[in-house]
């Protein structure tokens, strides 16, 4: 016997599950109890088995248990009260609806458990929606789901992206940073181009976002501080040549990094254009830049105007004033392509390509400058036609140096499989680089001599702005002789 209270409890639970129990039979509902179960069912051994076996998730895989079925389990969830709605919807419509709906006996075990099950139930919907959410969320902001989902797409930059610097980071902690509200903004902008590619609505190739990425304060800084003193920084570059023996030279300089110093004294590259540059580019990608404003140490600003192309009235009125950050210059930090020469030059200084080959940095460039159809077309002809060249030309190096040959064909197929992309129309040079001014603008865009300002004062392009030239394409630089003789 229980006590009155019980009884009490039971009744009102009672008059609660009546309502639900009577309008419950219906179609819509019993088709969403049998979808969410089924869906939960499904994703509990699917999560069991990632506990047991553990490993990556294939791409596809990841799309169907992260995110479609998860929606098919909450689609179940919405059907059942939705079925309860219509039905009494359709009861009231037809003057049917009970005043008072059939009576349900708590009193009874076999409604009592069913009534404990369904609460149960319930309880463990919401863990399985919880856990579902979070873990389709994760999914989403997985490099994996970045770069290989949307495989063809993508391929450009994931490639690129997998041989970077950046490789170890999470391709959401540079394109979406940390806070909700660009987590939101990238989840909105995320269902415009799954629309995209579903009908293959997007670009080819596809443009540089570079109007809306997020400020570089906000995503690069967070682990690189631009303004720190850096001082200089020796580069050496080797460069390889097309004659026979491919003899290979270095320019060596001292690149004048710089920042702020301990006294807050602004030298160097980020010294002079972090914070106090802005200026108005005319074409989307930011490489036609006809104005650009400096604040000087007293406030002041001093304009340049590029003679050759002045700027005109409705840019000036309505173009973007932009405030130089790192993504001006480092456009293209993780997603790097390079051209032929300078491709080869990498893989020759790497020992990816021997040097001893003839004409080989000669040879490479010219078979990647090559128009080929597809990738599959680029990995059966130019290792052919290396084979072939050295056949005709230099026989006896085809048999004494075959394992070398092999190697440089392996290593010219990697270089056009990272740099040429026929299916997104991505080829040699579609992606300037702004780093430097050797192969793209870059630097040039202002440091071009032609911008002036009204007192003829000019954006200058003396060589020593930036960086000291220590040696010029020499074949053995005095500079790297005394540093490695110091050492």
């Amino acid at each position: 016997m229980g006590t009155p209270q019980d009884s009490g409890l039971r009744n009102q639970l009672a008059l609660w599950l009546r309502p639900a129990v009577y309008l419950g039979h219906n179609l819509v509902t019993l088709a969403g109890a049998v979808l969410t179960t089924s869906s939960a069912f499904t994703l509990l051994a699917f999560w069991a088995l990632l506990i047991v076996q553990g490993g990556a998730v294939r791409p596809y895989t990841g799309i169907i248990f992260f995110l479609i079925l998860p929606g098919f389990f909450a689609a179940g969830l919405i059907l059942m009260p939705l079925g309860v709605f219509w039905r009494r919807y359709r009861l009231r419509k037809a003057g049917l609806l009970p005043t008072v709906y059939p009576k349900i006996d708590l009193r009874q075990p076999l409604l009592r458990r069913a009534a404990g099950l369904v609460l149960g139930l319930s309880v463990v919907n919401m863990v399985i929606l919880g856990t579902a959410s979070y873990r389709g969320v994760a999914y989403m902001d997985s490099v994996q789901f970045c770069g290989q989902t949307c495989h063809t797409v993508m391929m450009p930059e994931y490639t690129a992206y997998q041989r970077s610097p950046h490789a170890r980071v999470a391709c959401v902690d540079c394109h979406i940073g940390p806070g909700a509200p660009w987590f939101v903004r990238s989840k909105l902008s995320g269902v415009r181009q799954v629309f995209a590619v579903t009908f293959h609505t997007y670009d080819t190739p596809i443009p540089v976002p570079v109007t809306n990425l997020r400020p570089a304060r906000e995503t690069c800084e967070q682990c690189h501080w631009p303004q720190r003193f850096s001082g200089d920084k020796l580069v050496v570059i080797t460069h390889y040549g097309d004659d026979e023996n491919n003899s290979p030279t270095k320019t060596v300089l001292l690149l004048h990094i710089g920042g702020r110093t301990l006294d807050q004294k602004l030298v160097g590259i980020h010294g002079a254009h972090l914070g106090l540059i802005t200026y108005i580019a005319s074409d989307r990608q930011r490489q036609v830049i006809p104005w650009v404003s400096h604040r000087n140490a007293n406030g002041s600003s001093t304009l340049f105007e590029a003679k050759d192309n002045p700027s005109k009235a409705d840019l000036l009125a309505h173009g973007e004033r932009r405030v130089m950050d790192c993504m001006d210059c480092h456009n293209r930090p993780t997603h790097v392509f390079y051209l032929p020469a300078e491709a080869v030059d990498r893989e020759m200084a790497a020992g990816r390509i021997s040097p001893s080959l003839p004409f080989i940095h000669k040879e490479g460039v010219e078979l990647l400058k090559k128009n080929y159809a597809s990738r599959l077309d680029a990995e059966t002809r130019l290792p052919d036609e290396l084979r072939a060249y050295y056949r005709k030309n230099y026989f006896s190096v085809y048999n004494s140096q075959r394992q070398q040959i092999e190697q440089a064909a392996a290593a010219l197929v990697y270089i056009h499989n990272g740099n040429v992309f026929p299916a997104m129309k991505v080829t040699w040079g579609t992606y300037p680089n702004n780093l430097g001014h050797m192969n793209f603008p870059g630097c040039f865009r202002c440091h071009d001599g032609n911008h002036t300002a009204k007192d003829s004062k000019v954006i200058p392009q003396d060589c020593n702005t930036c960086h000291t030239l220590l040696a010029m394409e020499e074949p053995n630089p005095k500079i790297l002789q005394e540093l490695e003789g110091g050492n």
